[in-house]
């Protein structure tokens, strides 16, 4: 574990080196408690945190110092327990999905089966705007990254890769495997906040009819949903 600069103005707090729901509710428990301090924002990801302040209104060495104590006193059960669940309504029919199928000696049938049966923890964001890591697949999927990524994945592709599941907010080059597609927006920058998905939301798959594809959130122990996003 420990604490570098990142910059003039933040510091880059690292807990470990690989993807571990654990490590990322501790990531996510230091960057809420640096924000309650109101010395600036913070970025979680798998196993770190950004930690941005004002060097004007705190010194690096008084940053490192607060960044130490967060550090020492963060624990997963001090990250925000998850507010929402995001329904994502999927149409299965992606272009890898009977390659992912074959791949992880499944039918398509049990693939989706196995996609739709869990909820995925959202890790952070990052690669685009929007973009949500979420995970764990189940282990009996076995989908790697393309070698050649595509130039162009199209808006609303759900895809997966090396243990995890994202969904593409708008049009770009990518390199996960693409089994399905939805109509939700993830990203929309006239809206406050602009991103559909936060870090520690929980996100489930629910298969739909091509006429589907919207997305709802729940607030956990209650039957009530409505448009999110």
């Amino acid at each position: 574990m420990t604490i570098v600069p990142f910059g003039e103005c933040a510091l880059l707090v690292e807990l470990g080196d690989r993807i571990d729901e654990a490590l990322a509710a501790r990531a996510r428990a230091i960057a809420d408690a640096w924000e309650a301090l109101g010395h600036g924002p913070a970025v979680p990801a798998y196993a770190s945190a950004v930690l941005h302040f004002d060097p004007l209104a705190l010194d690096p060495a008084g940053a490192e110092r607060l960044a130490g104590a967060l550090l020492a006193g963060a624990s997963p059960e001090g990250a925000a327990a998850p507010s929402r669940t995001i329904e994502i309504a999927t149409i299965y029919d992606g272009p890898d999905l009977a390659a992912v199928a074959e791949a992880s000696s499944l039918t398509v049938e049990e693939l989706v089966a196995l996609h739709a049966s869990r909820a995925y923890t959202t890790f952070f964001l990052g690669f685009l705007p929007g973009f949500a890591y979420c995970g764990t697949l189940d282990p009996r999927i076995v989908a790697p990254r393309l070698a050649r990524p595509r130039a162009r994945v199209p808006a609303g592709s759900v895809a997966v890769a090396a243990g995890q599941t994202a969904v593409y907010p708008f049009d770009s080059p990518g390199g996960w495997r693409l089994i399905g597609r939805t109509g939700v927006r993830l990203y929309d920058p006239a809206a406050d906040p602009p991103t559909l998905l936060r870090a520690g939301d929980l996100i489930r798959f629910v298969p739909a009819a091509p006429s589907a594809g919207a997305a709802t959130a729940k607030d956990p122990g209650s039957s009530a949903s409505g448009p999110d996003g």
